[in-house]
């Protein structure tokens, strides 16, 4: 299809368009119901220009034109406090739950791997001497050794923020880079499952793994559930190139691209919480019990969060998609 010959075939529309959106408090019912028709009509041809004839001039137009006349008939926008919450209460708990059948068996995947790697070290000295000398594993494993210090290795704060900006790289590189067939969250979580069972089975070996995993737990219980949920959501983003369903792939890659935006941005908060359990709550001088029983009520609280308002918003249709009036408009296809 020539552009050319496009844009001579619809300007008269898309010029009436403009005029009726800028007359749009004196519109009489005639003219109203033409701007609605003219509306729709421009949704279809902006749809048309991206798929057949991508000109960024005539997509950024047309893109202007229809978000003008959108708003015209869809009145005032939303108050801010009231999308934040709803952002919070409906949107982000839903996209976490949409996804649990991918993070779930995931998160259970990875302690198997740790476990079964972590029992294999812990019971085989000579796995434990290949990984590092013996000098360096008692230095690693013995009492204040680099295990048990490396959670007081820096001023709270400062640790805190380091680790929560680490976590974050990692869970938005499951996110972001499981559109490539989701390979990249299963390595992500391979790797991990690797350094943890490493640590956990020298500690173990050395006996001092309970000592370990009273440290772990505080912090770890809700840090590797956030990891669980970017590799999921980031893997169910793969499987969208590889079997996108009745839509194309472009728009299935757009629609759950949109819930991966706001997972990670609620992953950000879910890790700052993790990184002030590490940096403030593990290294205390709380007894282990109470460490761990916050670690606990902060997994508990996040799962309740996801598995009941999440469910229910779920339910009531979100999908953590954002809602229709703020996204692009498409041409209707064939079934």
């Amino acid at each position: 299809m020539d552009l050319d010959v496009f844009i001579d075939r619809h300007r008269a529309s898309w010029q009436r368009l403009e005029q009726l959106v800028k007359r749009s408090g004196r519109l009489d019912g005639a003219e109203a119901d033409e701007l609605i028709a003219l509306y729709q009509q421009v949704t279809t041809h902006l749809s048309v220009v991206r798929s057949q004839m991508p000109d960024p001039a005539t997509v950024e137009r047309l893109s202007a034109l229809v978000a003008r006349a959108r708003s015209v008939l869809t009145g005032t926008h939303t108050p801010a406090w009231r999308t934040f919450t709803r952002f919070f209460t409906h949107r982000l708990p839903a996209a976490i739950y949409r996804g649990w059948r991918w993070w779930v068996p995931a998160g259970l995947a990875f302690y198997l791997v740790t476990g079964i790697i972590a029992a294999w070290i812990a019971a085989n000295p000579d796995v434990q001497a290949s990984i590092a000398a013996p000098d360096e594993l008692r230095e690693m494993t013995r009492v204040g050794g680099g295990y048990e210090s490396y959670y007081s290795s820096d001023p709270a704060g400062s640790f805190a923020a380091k680790v929560w900006t680490n976590n974050a790289w990692i869970a938005a590189a499951c996110l972001l880079l499981g559109v490539l067939f989701a390979i990249p969250p299963i390595y992500l979580l391979f790797t991990n499952a690797l350094n943890v069972g490493v640590g956990i089975g020298l500690m173990f070996g050395a006996g001092r793994g309970e000592l370990f995993l009273g440290l772990l737990a505080p912090h770890g219980l809700l840090e590797l559930t956030a990891v669980f949920v970017a590799a999921g959501i980031g893997m169910r983003l793969g499987w969208q190139v590889i079997d996108p369903g009745k839509r194309t792939r472009a728009q299935a890659l757009a629609t759950e691209g949109r819930s991966v935006v706001a997972v990670a941005l609620g992953l950000v908060l879910v890790l700052l919480v993790s990184g002030v359990l590490e940096g403030f709550v593990t290294p205390s001088g709380l007894p282990t019990w109470a460490r761990v029983g916050i670690g606990v009520v902060a997994e508990v609280l996040f799962l309740l969060y996801v598995f009941v308002i999440g469910r229910r918003a779920a339910r009531q249709g979100e999908t953590g998609d954002m809602d229709a009036s703020e996204r692009e408009d498409v041409a209707p296809v064939a079934v």
